[in-house]
């Protein structure tokens, strides 16, 4: 996700893609362990998702 798309979410939009993307990394992780993991920079891709909208989320909660 681009900051752009973020920022035009809202904070319960924000909430359930980090809650999907945690799932995903979840998911991941099994994956690795198994050596089926597709694309291995996804995982890098995605907790840097889960930190931009986390980001995202505490600047809408304090605005």
């Amino acid at each position: 996700m681009k900051k752009k798309e973020i920022k035009k979410l809202s904070k319960d939009e924000i909430i359930k893609n980090i809650n999907k993307l945690k799932k995903d990394l979840f998911n991941f992780r099994f994956q690795k362990i198994n050596s089926q993991v597709t694309n291995p920079a996804q995982i890098g891709e995605t907790k840097k998702n889960i930190a931009r909208l986390k980001t995202t989320l505490k600047e809408k909660i304090n605005a």
